[in-house]
């Protein structure tokens, strides 16, 4: 990456990244900032002004006068070394994709390990919040099923939690219609996959009381999200659904557990 000559920021863009950087409650504070211009190699040519306009100040004057970026991704790179964020994992994150948005727009961007690579150039605000959701980042953390994705891929992308939990559910329903040829839903179709007299699916080989116990227990699980989530999502308005990050999280992870105990049904 240092042997590349990067192009220079939009003003636009530019003003967007100092923001995110320079933010009153959530950004570099006002001596860090001028520690890293100096490691930077970059003047700081406006130190009274508040914290994004005299990043702004100091990256339009270099990137005008240099017609590259470089020193303003060194800049990036040492404000989002990870060590500097030992304690602070969320903080990290939550910064490193809100800039990685904008540099989505230049064909850059920066890693968890705090290194640049290219990236194909996002030419739309669309495509660039698809880049760097905060949501689905943390859902590939925990190692959720790829169905998860498979189904509401856009929702995610757009951290649409109503929608992400919706659409969730319904993979669950199409899975089990997959793996029997059914055409229920809902309640008829679980209840006759994992009928303990004739199921359609097994997760182990019910000769035991644990193992009738364990089947069921998936089958009401199922019901379970159904009758929660899917059922009034369905019926209400979003504006009378709210559903919060970490309850996406939590619903999303149950699915995808779910999911994980599919793939090794018998």
């Amino acid at each position: 990456m240092a042997s590349i000559k990067h192009p220079v920021f939009e003003a636009h863009i530019l003003e967007g990244l100092c923001r995110t950087i320079g933010d009153t409650a959530d950004g570099l504070t006002g001596t860090e900032i001028g520690q890293i211009l100096l490691n930077s190699n970059i003047p700081d040519i406006d130190p009274q002004n508040t914290k994004w306009r005299r990043l702004y100040s100091a990256f339009a004057e270099w990137q005008n006068q240099h017609q590259c970026s470089n020193h303003i991704l060194r800049f990036v790179q040492d404000a989002l070394q990870p060590v500097r964020y030992i304690g602070k994992e969320e903080v990290f994150h939550n910064r490193r994709l809100e800039v990685n948005k904008r540099l989505s727009f230049i064909g850059t961007e920066l890693t968890e390990e705090g290194k640049f690579r290219l990236v194909a150039k996002a030419t739309t605000i669309a495509d660039a919040e698809q880049r760097a959701s905060r949501l689905k980042h943390k859902l590939e953390n925990r190692n959720v099923h790829t169905a998860v994705f498979e189904y509401c891929k856009a929702e995610l992308l757009f951290e649409n939690y109503f929608h992400s939990v919706f659409e969730a559910t319904k993979s669950v329903a199409d899975r089990l219609r997959k793996l029997t040829g059914l055409y229920a839903d809902g309640n008829a179709l679980v209840e006759t996959v994992f009928s303990t007299t004739n199921p359609l699916i097994k997760i182990n080989n019910l000769l035991t009381d644990t193992d009738r116990s364990e089947h069921i227990g998936l089958c009401n699980l199922i019901k379970g999200v159904f009758g929660l989530i899917r059922n009034p999502t369905a019926h209400q308005p979003k504006i009378k659904f709210e559903i919060t990050e970490e309850e996406a999280l939590d619903i999303l992870n149950t699915i995808s557990y779910i999911h994980k105990r599919l793939d090794k049904a018998l």
